[in-house]
């Protein structure tokens, strides 16, 4: 897609910078793109690094919504070893994330099967990680729990070395909308926390990540998170063979209007199956992009919806990215199967 130069770029990735589109709301210059390359790689010049830290610090004196502070980043833990004979993904062993690789994952019957199994693997990680969920436990617990049980079935951390980052799942609290590094920071009573797990079996990833409450948790946090889950079930249900992509975003955007919550534009779905990131670009709000589902492609849908400002903020440590004025942010994910009868959810229990 050209980009006009009029535009500034724009940042959509579920895991990785990728890909540009219009937006009416910039994500600040923070990132270089290479021209014929679909990449968008992170420029932090000093000053800005320095504006970062500022901003940085100056919100996290304050208290975000008059009952909880705002996020600071804790002690990051060394990087997990992961067994020699377990099949890793490509790109472990470089920092420079792939990207999103042209053309649809579409399937043969071995393929399905094999997607199945390692969607299967990561709801049953997804599903215990969410049983650990209590006051008091580190995010770096929760992180080396799901790293042992993945690698125990014989599984790869696919998120462990994309592109550098540092640990086996992501744990996004609060106002953090995606990419948090799991650190010694504890959960507190009240907080909200989404875990997105994403394993490689057999050469193929599964994708999902759900939001869950620590705690006695207020009913506005509990309206969002029950509206973000809604967003994502309603979105599936419209998906079948022929169908355009862009009906995902609007069922999307309409149903979190309802409720005046905002739709974040710069994280998507995406396709997923032998490698991390794939077409299609699936966008979670209104939009004009082209594009048909078919039969047998696999792709996730992973909404991400705030109570205020949908403009992110991504922190020093290259990954981390909140809300601008720390309001509350979920997400759910499910990694799906287009059949001939509409979608198969394949990182469910």
């Amino acid at each position: 897609m050209v980009v006009p130069s009029s535009l500034q770029p724009r940042i959509l990735s579920s895991f990785a910078g990728v890909r540009f589109i219009r937006f009416a709301q910039p994500v600040q210059h923070l990132f270089r793109f290479n021209p014929g390359s679909k990449h968008v790689s992170m420029q932090l010049s000093r000053s800005l690094s320095g504006l970062t830290d500022l901003l940085f610090n100056r919100r996290n004196e304050d208290v975000a919504d008059g009952k909880r502070k705002r996020l600071r980043p804790g002690k990051i833990s060394p990087c997990r070893p992961v067994p020699n004979h377990i099949l890793r993904p490509p790109y472990v062993g470089s920092r420079q994330p792939p990207g999103i690789a042209s053309g649809p994952e579409v399937h043969d019957e071995k393929g399905i099967e094999c997607m199945r199994a390692s969607g299967k693997l990561a709801a049953q990680v997804l599903e215990f990680a969410g049983t650990l969920v209590k006051p008091g436990i580190s995010t770096d617990e929760i992180d080396q729990a799901v790293h042992q049980m993945i690698i125990d079935n014989g599984a790869y951390p696919s998120p462990l070395g994309y592109g550098g980052f540092p640990k086996s799942v992501c744990t996004s609290l609060n106002e953090c909308i995606c990419h948090g590094i799991p650190d010694s920071r504890e959960l507190e009573d009240g907080d909200i926390i989404n875990i997105d797990v994403t394993v490689y079996l057999n050469g193929y990833h599964g994708d999902t990540s759900a939001t869950f409450f620590c705690g006695e948790v207020d009913e506005e946090a509990k309206t969002l998170v029950q509206v973000t889950k809604e967003c994502l079930y309603k979105a599936i249900s419209v998906c079948a063979p022929g169908v355009e992509f862009k009906k995902i975003g609007r069922t999307i955007n309409d149903h979190a209007d309802k409720y005046r919550y905002g739709v974040v534009r710069q994280f998507v779905g995406h396709g997923v199956g032998r490698v991390f990131h794939a077409d299609p670009v699936v966008l979670h709000f209104r939009n004009n992009e082209g594009g048909r589902m078919v039969l047998n492609q696999t792709f996730t849908i992973e909404p991400m919806l705030t109570i205020g400002s949908i403009n992110p903020v991504m922190w020093d440590d290259d990954w981390t990215v909140v809300t601008e004025d720390g309001s509350l942010s979920a997400q759910f994910e499910h990694t799906i199967l287009i059949t001939k009868d509409g979608a198969e959810i394949l990182t469910q229990c």
